[in-house]
């Protein structure tokens, strides 16, 4: 059956088609999703336990948004030559190599430049499952697919996160572990019955500087929501090792879990009121709770649960920044601003890790929740300033255009979702 004819199928039987075509894809992302949880886990505790400088940790952390930002890029070129099978079981591949290589070596230079070959696979497994996922999906499923997409790389990253406990960081038996479930994610893949690659959909293109121009708010928020998700993700292994918490894994997912909850509420309230309003107030909340977690001890359960409340209110804001910028640009320019944001928001999540990293440095390590809260501090106060500076008017949503759920994933999202966000089209006069 195609992938064409899956998606112009209505129905009990359309959906069983769906059903039969996608199965593979998430039965391999689940795995994907739980080796990445537990190895990217696994290594920020092991640079804590074998006394690595606080600003090599944040090295090894940037390198993976330095590799993702590149493999967003470059898988995009891969599918269309030789379709979605075959670079999905390669980087699937490079990927159980790269969380192996790092789990047998003991130098901090190898472990920056596997962990940015990481990087590098998982956005490209990102771009294949959404260009997947969206081709085979029309107007009428396509947010359902997506919030299934979304449910199941949220949930099962949690489980590799949490499944931490089980293993000692400074041995290689859990990066084996997570190299083996690797690997055996290529295998529903491959038997799919949606072999036949995709086209790509073509966009027309937009510079940086253009886009800048036209959505200045929606190309530097996605800058700075990206500082402050690169430091969120990127450190808070390093945090719970170094303030000794005895649930790192559980930890670690906290932000993603408070995503699952929060993303939904937010991300649709923005679609009602201005979206640089709701960005004050949930940049402001997530500011907010990174400050009260300075006043009790970290150990504490309200520790654990305002952790959550920092990535519940936080991550909806590239959301935010997403959907604002598609209410000001054409149609037809929805993929390449997609594309200038995911390089904005990857600059960013580069230097998040980095800030923190420095404050963690100099400060010991309540450095890390001052950093976001002055993260998320600067991201207010810009929403704000825009918010002032240009006092646009409420857009439209035309009948035709469908809102789709945002992915509550932590890293940043592929060039192929991006553009598929939600979002209110302003009215063509």
């Amino acid at each position: 059956m195609s992938s064409e004819g899956l998606r112009l199928e209505d129905g009990p039987a359309g959906r069983r088609g769906i059903a039969l075509a996608t199965w593979g894809l998430f039965v391999g992302l689940a795995l994907l999703m739980t080796a990445g949880g537990l190895f990217s886990t696994l290594l920020g505790v092991r640079s804590e336990e074998t006394g690595l400088p606080t600003v090599v940790s944040s090295l090894i952390s940037a390198a993976y948004y330095v590799g993702f930002l590149a493999g967003s890029v470059l898988t995009l070129r891969g599918l269309g030559r030789v379709g979605h099978i075959r670079v999905y079981a390669a980087l699937a591949s490079l990927l159980a190599a790269a969380t192996i290589g790092i789990g047998i070596s003991v130098d901090a230079t190898s472990w920056i430049l596997l962990r940015l070959i990481t990087g590098l696979c998982f956005a490209g497994l990102y771009v294949v499952a959404e260009s997947w996922l969206n081709d085979l999906a029309d107007n009428d499923n396509r947010g359902r697919l997506l919030a299934v997409y979304g449910v199941i790389t949220i949930a099962f990253y949690g489980v590799g996160q949490v499944s931490v406990s089980l293993f000692d960081p400074l041995l290689v038996t859990g990066f084996a572990v997570a190299a083996i479930i690797t690997s055996l994610a290529v295998a529903p893949v491959s038997l799919s019955e949606a072999a036949v690659a995709p086209p790509l959909e073509a966009s027309e293109p937009i510079s940086l500087r253009e886009l800048s121009k036209i959505v200045p708010t929606g190309v530097y928020s996605c800058f700075l929501v990206g500082i402050a998700h690169g430091a969120i993700s990127g450190m808070a292994a390093v945090y719970a090792t170094r303030v000794n918490l005895g649930l790192v894994g559980l930890f670690v997912a906290l932000p993603s879990i408070g995503g699952v909850f929060l993303q939904w509420p937010i991300s649709s309230t923005s679609d009602e009121i201005d979206r640089r309003a709701v960005g004050v107030v949930a940049s402001l909340c997530s500011a907010g709770a990174a400050g009260l977690m300075l006043l009790d001890s970290p150990h504490k359960p309200m520790a654990f649960f305002l952790f959550m409340l920092v990535g519940g209110f936080s991550y909806p804001l590239y959301s935010i920044s997403g959907a604002y910028t598609n209410d000001w640009i054409e149609a037809d320019q929805l993929g390449g601003a997609a594309s200038q944001l995911v390089k904005m928001y990857g600059l960013g999540a580069i230097a998040g890790p980095l800030i923190a990293g420095a404050a963690m440095g100099i400060i010991g390590p309540t450095g890390y929740p001052w950093a976001l809260m002055v993260m998320h501090l600067v991201i207010a106060v810009f929403f704000f300033y825009r918010f002032l500076a240009w006092r646009a008017p409420l857009a439209k949503r035309p009948w035709n255009e469908v809102s789709l759920p945002a992915r509550a994933f932590y890293v940043p999202a592929t060039i192929v979702h991006v553009g598929r966000r939600m979002g209110r089209r302003r009215e063509k006069v």
